[in-house]
């Protein structure tokens, strides 16, 4: 048997039932080794251990990462360079992601996001500021939902620029099953980035947490139209709680969630396509020093 590396260990813990995400990731960063933590999880320091290679979790986290990469999916552990160093910044970091795609540093990446029941308003904007984003070298982040982070996409895809989904299921799942052909071609193009593990289907508690990866990828959330009820709603809360930008149109403040929303720090009211564009530019520079700081941190701690 070969030894373990971190990247198995982890997606091992993430495979034993009854595991809280948050739990294993706090408790990796706190111990420095997903190697370790797991041995102490199929208890190593009994009598008669089994074999950590031989337990059920690795043989099925090495079957998982082998067909991911006959696949083409990646598989990263947050302690892998490639990791996305964004998301180490949030405590919401997923322990392990899986990407179809190229994958690459976002330091200049803007989510946008909507209604999926968006009006032709709302559907004008998220593709006037898709346009805008991408000559400006900046890559649009949506969630592959229908409405308004469709409209990103395509438009994104359409003017040759870069766009990343970030999705609510397993890699392998196409959800909403309209959005297929665009999945795959955003995945030829872009990045696809998952959370969850390949085969998961949608749930009610998938597309929050999908949010708030969203939200810490991105180094700032446009959105573009949202109900008092709606996804958007709750990436817009994520990325305040993250220290994320929060930005959206005037219009947006007949919800009561976006005229108290629009009270607190870091929150930003445009009132035209220019002022979007210049605080977008604001909020890149200041997150590209950030960024550094984040990377350099990183290379210290693995």
């Amino acid at each position: 048997m070969h030894p373990i590396d971190e990247r198995t260990a982890m997606l091992a813990l993430l495979l034993r039932r009854g595991t809280r995400w948050s739990s294993v990731a706090g408790e990796v960063m706190d111990t420095g080794s997903a190697v370790t933590v797991l041995e102490r999880a199929l208890g190593a320091d009994t009598l008669f251990p089994t074999p950590v290679e031989q337990s059920p979790e690795v043989i099925r986290a090495r079957s998982m990462i082998d067909s991911c990469a006959d696949r083409g999916v990646q598989v990263l552990c947050f302690s892998d360079p490639g990791y996305p160093a964004q998301l180490r910044d949030v405590h919401e970091m997923p322990p392990v992601v899986f990407l179809r795609g190229h994958v690459r540093p976002e330091h200049r990446a803007i989510a946008v996001v909507g209604s999926r029941k968006a009006s032709p308003y709302g559907l004008r904007m998220a593709r006037s500021i898709a346009s805008q984003l991408v000559s400006m070298d900046v890559t649009v982040v949506s969630g592959l939902a229908l409405g308004v982070d469709t409209a990103a996409h395509r438009v994104a895809l359409d003017a040759g620029g870069r766009t990343t989904a970030v999705i609510g299921t397993g890699i392998d799942r196409y959800y909403p099953k309209e959005n297929r052909e665009l999945q795959d071609k955003i995945a030829r193009r872009g990045t696809v980035l998952s959370q969850f593990l390949p085969d998961a289907a949608p749930s009610k508690a998938s597309f929050p947490m999908r949010n708030a990866v969203m939200s810490g990828y991105a180094a700032a959330t446009i959105i573009v139209e949202a109900g008092e009820h709606s996804g958007a709603r709750i990436q817009a809360r994520y990325a305040l709680q993250h220290g994320r930008p929060l930005i959206f149109p005037r219009e947006l403040l007949v919800n009561q969630w976006a005229r108290e929303f629009a009270e607190r720090p870091g929150v930003y009211v445009v009132d035209n396509m220019e002022q979007m564009i210049s605080t977008v530019e604001g909020r890149l520079r200041d997150a590209a020093t950030t960024s550094a700081d984040i990377a350099k941190a990183a290379a210290v701690a693995w």
